[in-house]
């Protein structure tokens, strides 16, 4: 409906009471705003930062990976494992092809790079922030920000109102939660949102950090501290047992591993270390047999009889990983001529190459997690809408939601899906008083 129709919506209506309130101006509680508003509802935005947006401002390094370019909903949902029976609907209302109309009719193209990773064409996030800051602005949406609401006020199955921590009450037809999960507290993501449903009887799952960095005490790691893999395979190993495989990039950073593969494997290594220890094999060369690359080494050796190892090895390895294993105890190869070294300690350097093992002691935590696991089951979720099953003028958005997904876009996507779909639906089905009185559908 053209926004012009709202101010005749709005007539007869009880000033003091809103058509939706949102709590958190993140990606979904912004988009499901200027949704609902643009549909012709009156609608508050509370948020507890004085300034609003700065998790949008971090995704995809400061550039904003706004989406995933997957445009099969179906082929998108693979992604979502755990969840992906409950989300089709809801994404075949507002999918990844239509973040892209969405953002493109706004004045921001997409473009999109490996792993059908969607960035804005200007790469900053700022414009995406811009963007939807216009979109509630536009459309009328009140935004009152460094206001924590502390509980929400419910009755007979139905969401009344808000209290926010200075005794402010808020009255609405419908409500959000878009608090986020735990991720990255430092911008408002602090688990209020869990505790506020927790007390109306929802379950929350407990949240544990996902899509976050590795750590480990091994100093030789540390000491590689920027130095990128590019085809790498990874185990995590488990009593013996290799229990999670991943290829791809790997980086070694000043407390462990990072890049794009630890991060989507950290989900699982998190569950196996809460059962014990967990040691982290990587294989430098994981096309290549362990007697192939034997003869590849055997062959360099053999061409270069009389100089030292750590002067040839970088002729097959990288020189700062060539040093770091030539310097291990059980190889002690770095200084040492071509000519000295024997059969076993050469197929020992091979072992040790297809099999660079360090014992992973946990993650940065929350503070430096992409997202967080935990939330509401989806089993309490009424996804045509993105409403609790418990009460039904509440809408349940982004993070709050217990799904697990890697990186690439598919968070922000889900963050923009639902905030669409719950905006729609607290949008389309307003009510006004008549003059006589009679409850009326517009």
């Amino acid at each position: 409906m053209p926004r012009g129709c709202a101010t005749m919506r709005l007539m007869g209506r009880d000033k003091s009471k809103y058509d939706l309130i949102v709590i958190g101006a993140g990606p979904s509680g912004m988009m499901a705003a200027g949704r609902a508003a643009d549909l012709g509802a009156r609608v508050l935005i509370l948020e507890k930062k004085k300034r609003y947006g700065k998790k949008l401002l971090l995704t995809g390094g400061g550039r904003c990976n706004i989406t995933n370019a997957e445009f099969d909903v179906r082929a998108f949902l693979e992604h979502f494992p755990e969840s992906k029976q409950f989300l089709y609907s809801t994404f075949s209302k507002f999918s990844a092809k239509d973040t892209f109309t969405f953002f493109e009719k706004k004045g921001l193209p997409l473009v999109v790079e490996g792993r059908k990773r969607a960035f804005p064409e200007t790469q900053n996030a700022e414009d995406v922030l811009r963007v939807m800051r216009e979109y509630i602005n536009k459309n009328g949406v009140e935004v009152k920000t460094g206001v924590r609401v502390a509980s929400l006020e419910a009755k007979d199955g139905k969401v009344m109102s808000v209290k926010t921590s200075k005794d402010a009450e808020y009255f609405a037809d419908n409500f959000a939660i878009a608090t986020g999960g735990l991720a990255a507290p430092e911008t408002g993501s602090t688990g209020d949102g869990f505790n506020m449903l927790e007390k109306l009887g929802h379950t929350i799952v407990p949240p544990t950090p996902n899509i976050v960095p590795l750590t480990t005490d091994e100093s030789w790691v540390h000491n590689l501290s920027g130095l990128t893999l590019s085809f790498m395979t990874i185990r995590f190993i488990q009593k013996g047992k290799a229990k999670v495989k991943k290829t791809g990039k790997i980086l070694f950073t000043h407390f462990g591993v990072s890049g794009p593969l630890i991060l989507n494997a950290a989900r699982e290594v998190v569950k196996l270390l809460e059962k014990g220890k967990v040691t982290a094999s990587i294989d430098m060369f994981p096309d290549t047999q362990e007697n192939e690359l034997d003869r590849r080494i055997l062959n360099l050796f053999d061409k270069n009889k009389n100089k030292l190892v750590r002067n040839v090895l970088p002729g097959v390895l990288h020189e700062a990983l060539s040093e770091v294993v030539l310097k291990f105890p059980y190889i002690n190869l770095f200084d040492r001529e071509v000519n000295s070294v024997t059969k076993e300690e050469r197929k020992r350097l091979v072992k040790k190459i297809k099999n660079l093992t360090f014992e992973i002691t946990g993650t940065l935590g929350f503070d430096k997690a992409v997202i967080t696991d935990g939330g509401v089951p989806p089993e309490e979720v009424n996804f045509k809408n993105m409403s609790s099953k418990i009460y039904p003028n509440l809408y349940l958005l982004g993070d709050i939601l217990n799904t697990n997904r890697p990186s690439g876009g598919f968070s922000l996507q889900l963050c923009w899906t639902t905030g669409w779909v719950a905006g729609t639906d607290a949008g389309t089905h307003l009510e006004t008083k008549s003059p006589s009185g009679i409850m009326e559908q517009i």
